[in-house]
């Protein structure tokens, strides 16, 4: 989807590792959250609470995913899932579009 309709913005962004990672939470007409959001190059770490699926728009990264040897290598779209209640690495090479959604 490239575009979202009838949706709610949460003005106040998520904003991690000094600013270099930033997300605004949008809430879908069915209640559910999604967050769309930018990350500048640098290695981040994160945790999940919930299942999350996250949407690369474009960028070029390499993530760890839980439970996992190799770095899965990102150039341009992709998409992939992170279990819920784990961590997981990024490296950011480029500036980085992203959207994350929660199960």
């Amino acid at each position: 989807m490239t575009q979202l309709e009838q949706v709610t913005v949460v003005k106040e962004a998520n904003i991690y590792y000094e600013g270099k990672v930033t997300s605004r939470a949008v809430i879908l007409p069915d209640g559910s959250k999604i967050t769309l959001g930018i990350m500048l190059p640098g290695s981040y770490e994160f945790g999940t609470d919930q299942h999350e699926t996250m949407e690369i728009l474009s960028g070029e990264l390499r993530v760890l995913l839980p439970d996992t040897e190799e770095w899965l290598d990102i150039k341009g779209q992709a998409t992939f899932e992170v279990p819920a209640n784990t961590r997981f690495k990024l490296e950011i090479a480029v500036v980085t579009d992203y959207c994350c959604s929660y199960a």
